[in-house]
């Protein structure tokens, strides 16, 4: 087959360009020229001959034919034919050759539209990489910023609220100045000296006045505040009421029975950090959890008895135990709660006092006033309050006050007077905060009441209501 050729024929002036069809044509031409004549002999002359046959640069094949003399073709129909024919095939050629370059121009177009589509897709990649690497960036940035500036948000809103305060203190100041401003007005005349030394004369008086509130009936019972949070259920805990003001010693007693081990802190302070200064085994166990400190020794209920023990710190020995006689013991006449708390020793502003039941008193209250020294009974008082139906009780100026403390509602609410002999019912009450008292006693040099409320060590703050007696009086 022969593709891509150029004919030169003989006797035409310039070569005809064939492309791809002359493949396609040529067997047409051998059909015109030897298919129609085969009996035809065709000599050099005569017919079409092949002179040469190569390639161009581009690989096109290029053919040199002979084309017969014109003469001949001239007075030959079917040479006219022929020539017909190749002119058709000429036009064809170069129609086709047109349509060549137009389809090699626009592929050469589709091509560079191709790459340039890839290209394009590729920057529309790269840029939506590019967008997310940025927005992500862009996104980092402002979270490390955030970041950066979240704990400002704080510090502005404590701007605000210094700045509300800040205002809420200068309009205080200028009230002040006015109230100030009026003061100095009324004062007038008087000068600094003269406000002193009236100031001091106040200060003795009301010094004076402070001296005679020795005592004073129960009005009120605040707090309570949580000093500790230590031991069991049940437990004891106290100061000493006749210590000097300098002596803050705090002494610890956990557990109701069984136990003999007495710890002692300096300070306050001292007992809610729990460092020890010294730790005391008594020689008997107590029973209960009403004991008492007073003037450097312990006072408390001997284990299965009705003996109470006076041992002193100090020298570490009893210095007296006296039987209580027909006292209750053993849970024989407890507090409601129970806890061998039969026995209370107690101590106020006239001095100390135990509280008890004894059969011949039908079970119910007892109060008896003690000598400190040998614990000797002094004088007592019976009264018709059941002691098992009581919860603690505590002594303040000679006055015995009934607690239902072991209730969540706790009050007040039965005194007795061992000054008239009276007893009244009523209603003073004070918070159980963690709603199981066992132990309350009253400290007369701190006026205040201490307490083992379920695990707790707790002070009630107390308000007296004192008669002063001036010398206009007298």
């Amino acid at each position: 087959m022969i593709k891509d050729c150029i004919l030169e024929k003989s006797g035409w002036p310039e070569p005809v360009s064939m492309r791809v069809l002359l493949s396609v044509l040529y067997p047409v031409l051998s059909l015109t020229i030897f298919g129609l004549y085969p009996s035809m002999t065709i000599g050099p002359k005569e017919g079409w001959q092949v002179y040469s046959s190569a390639q161009d640069a581009d690989g096109r094949c290029i053919c040199t034919v002979v084309a017969p003399e014109q003469s001949l073709c001239s007075r030959d129909a079917k040479s006219r034919q022929l020539r017909q024919l190749l002119e058709k095939v000429q036009n064809m050629s170069q129609s086709i050759e047109v349509l060549n370059l137009r389809t090699q121009r626009d592929f050469q177009y589709v091509m560079k539209m191709e790459n340039q589509m890839k290209g394009l897709r590729t920057k529309f990649r790269q840029i939506e990489d590019d967008r997310k690497s940025i927005i992500a960036r862009n996104f980092q940035e402002l979270k490390d910023k955030m970041d950066e500036l979240k704990p400002l948000i704080p510090v502005l809103e404590q701007y605000k609220m210094d700045a509300a305060l800040i205002s809420q203190f200068k309009d205080e100041i200028r009230n002040l100045s006015a109230v100030l401003t009026g003061i100095q007005e009324e004062l007038g005349a008087y000068d600094y000296d003269e406000l002193y030394q009236r100031v001091l004369r106040l200060d003795s008086r009301l010094r004076s006045c402070m001296g005679k509130l020795t005592c004073g009936k129960l009005m009120k019972i605040t707090g309570p505040v949580t000093i500790k949070t230590s031991g069991t259920r049940f437990g004891a805990w106290m100061t000493d009421p006749l210590a000097s003001t300098r002596n803050n010693r705090v002494w610890y007693m956990d557990s109701y029975s069984n136990s003999k081990i007495v710890r002692e802190y300096k300070t306050m302070e001292d007992f809610v950090a729990g460092v020890v200064s010294r730790t005391y085994s008594l020689p008997f166990k107590w029973e209960g959890t009403n004991h008492m400190v007073y003037n450097g020794s312990l006072y408390y209920n001997k284990y299965q008895s009705n003996i109470i023990v006076k041992y002193n710190f100090e020298t570490g020995s009893v210095l007296a135990q006296r039987a209580l006689e027909f006292a209750g013991f053993y849970n024989m006449y407890p507090y409601t709660w129970g806890g061998y708390s039969d026995i209370d020793v107690m101590a106020d502003e006239l001095g100390m006092w135990v509280v008890y039941a004894t059969n011949q008193n039908a079970g119910n209250v007892v109060i008896s006033q003690i000598d400190p020294d040998t614990l000797q009974v002094l004088k007592t008082w019976t009264t018709e309050y059941s002691k098992r139906n009581a919860g603690e009780s505590f002594m303040i100026c000679g006055t015995l006050y009934i607690t239902n403390s072991h209730l969540s509602g706790a009050k007040v609410y039965y005194a007795y007077s061992t000054k008239t002999s009276t007893y009244e019912y009523i209603d003073i009450p004070f918070h159980n905060q963690y709603f199981h008292i066992s132990m309350l006693d009253y400290n007369a040099r701190e006026r205040a009441l201490y307490a083992w409320n379920n695990g707790h060590q707790v002070i009630f703050n107390v308000t007296l209501f004192h008669v002063i007696k001036t010398d206009d009086d007298s």
